[in-house]
């Protein structure tokens, strides 16, 4: 089999034509929709981009490999201990070694490897190219080492290729010359004036006023310095829409390329992100610092030999797509994976209950260190640390279907749904821990620390990583744009 992974970075669904984005975003990524397996609540269980990924990698959750943050403790997976032989045991091998053990050809184009020294994801690759831009690079400097690559191996049977793109990533360095192909069409109505204002007056780094980091103005001609108002809003929505139609537009020519070797309708073709992106939900504007929908919902499609068409509204985790991937090829899935596949649905268009997950739980512990419950319409967040976020209290509890922007806290109106969501939270958290004391699914009891939340190592450590260090010098930059209470009221959390 031939597997083709388009990882775009910072993707959120809604912002695709197949999703029913309202511009045209993604007529390339649309037209294998219309032909292929859509689904559309999928999560990464783990953000972003170093969780994410060593979790669809390791098809383990960050609870179990330790990965939670981008810095620290848990950056890196718990080493195995004295169980350790010259290889990994098979249940933690990645899904890289496991699709070449069954003779497939594995390469990797992108520049996350080396990012963030993210060793556990390039585990079993036979071949990595680096794209050199530490994550700024454009599609047009992607697609080459993608088209020099097919150009050589699709004709081939049996190779899976992962290719990276980063363009809806700010700060949207689409190229100036490809214009704005959407100038007349109207940008999202939401957030308002009156929204913008009122996140404007809060904090956090990637909030309305301090759009760039701890109070620095960004210098990007597709990105305004700060977001004051609409207009601003329009200009930065405006970029992320324009590098998501860019991204697409080389995806197409990836496209090309598998038709010109005659092998387009025989490669499996996958869609995703490492994450989404929050564009303005609970104050955070074009980043993924949340344990939330725009931050942990991402696309995911499916198009090739044997996909029956049509759309999967199941709650699934990225993490389900390995194994998945593994029963596609013929494979047996290890043992140690928490990723659960869902090939009936991907074949026969018929939904395995089995598969599909009743409950979510989802984490964050590199910007804020959240974990929340998405179920039904609800979505439930517990904050243990806000990174210094006005808008976030410590329990959120959100109706998806009412309120997609997270803008109404309801958790004091139904405290019955609120503890319908702590007690799934605890149960999982419990589940999982015993799991790893008893070394069954993801779980690693030689590994040192195999039983502790990482969570709370992150709690314990110097916190999510883009804080670090951070406190003392953003209070003063509160007090000098005059907001000194909120200056007053951070030192007093977290001091």
């Amino acid at each position: 089999m031939r597997i083709l992974y388009i990882d775009v970075d910072s993707l959120r669904p809604d912002h695709l034509g197949c999703y029913g984005y309202h511009r045209e975003t993604s007529p390339n990524i649309d037209e294998i929709a219309a032909d292929g397996r859509r689904f559309t609540n999928v999560y990464a269980s783990d953000a972003p981009c170093l969780p994410s990924r060593t979790a669809f990698y390791t098809g383990r959750f960050g609870i179990h490999t330790g990965v939670i943050n981008h810095g620290g403790l848990n950056a890196d997976p718990r080493r195995h201990g004295p169980a350790r032989g010259e290889r990994y045991p098979r249940r933690f091998r990645t899904l890289a070694t496991i699709l070449g053990e069954q003779g497939l050809d594995t390469a990797m184009i992108s520049p996350f490897p080396a990012r963030h020294d993210a060793w556990q994801v390039v585990e079993g690759f036979d071949e990595l190219y680096d794209t050199g831009g530490n994550g700024s690079e454009r599609a047009d400097e992607v697609y080459p080492y993608a088209h020099d690559w097919l150009n050589e191996h699709a004709a081939e049977d049996d190779w899976y290729l992962h290719a990276n793109f980063w363009d809806p990533h700010t700060e949207y360095t689409t190229p100036l010359e490809y214009g704005h192909p959407f100038a007349d069409d109207p940008a999202p109505d939401w957030p308002t004036e009156d929204v913008i204002e009122c996140h404007y007056q809060g904090t956090g780094a990637q909030s309305a006023q301090d759009l760039c980091s701890w109070g620095d103005k960004r210098d990007a001609p597709r990105m305004p310095p700060d977001v004051a108002s609409r207009e601003d809003f329009e200009t930065m929505v405006d970029g992320y829409d324009v590098g998501v139609h860019y991204m697409d537009h080389h995806v197409g020519k990836l496209f090309d390329l598998l038709r010109d070797a005659g092998v387009f309708e025989d490669t499996l073709v996958v869609v995703s992100a490492d994450h989404g992106e929050n564009l303005g939900e609970l104050n955070v504007y074009g980043d993924h610092q949340t344990a939330d929908e725009p931050t942990c919902n991402v696309p995911l499609i499916v198009r090739g030999p044997g996909i029956e068409p049509g759309v999967d509204d199941e709650f699934r985790y990225q993490l389900d797509l390995p194994p998945t991937l593994v029963d596609l090829i013929g494979g047996d899935v290890p043992e140690g994976w928490d990723g659960r596949s869902f090939t009936g649905s991907v074949t026969g268009g018929e939904t395995d209950d089995r598969s599909g997950r009743e409950r979510l739980v989802l984490s964050q512990g590199t910007w804020t260190c959240q974990r929340a419950v998405r179920w039904d319409d609800w979505l439930l967040i517990k904050t243990y640390h806000d990174a210094f976020k006005s808008d976030l209290e410590d329990l959120m509890l959100f109706d998806l279907a009412h309120d997609p922007h997270e803008t109404t806290n309801l958790a004091d109106e139904h405290p019955d749904v609120v503890r319908d969501g702590l007690s799934t939270l605890q149960q999982w958290v419990d589940d999982r821990l015993l799991e790893a004391a008893r070394g069954e699914r993801g779980g690693n009891p030689g590994a040192e620390n195999a039983v502790t939340d990482p969570m709370w190592q992150v709690l314990r450590g110097k916190g999510p990583y883009y804080t670090w260090d951070a406190l003392e010098d953003y209070a003063e930059h509160l007090r000098r744009t005059g907001r000194d209470e909120h200056a007053t009221a951070l030192l007093e959390r977290h001091g």
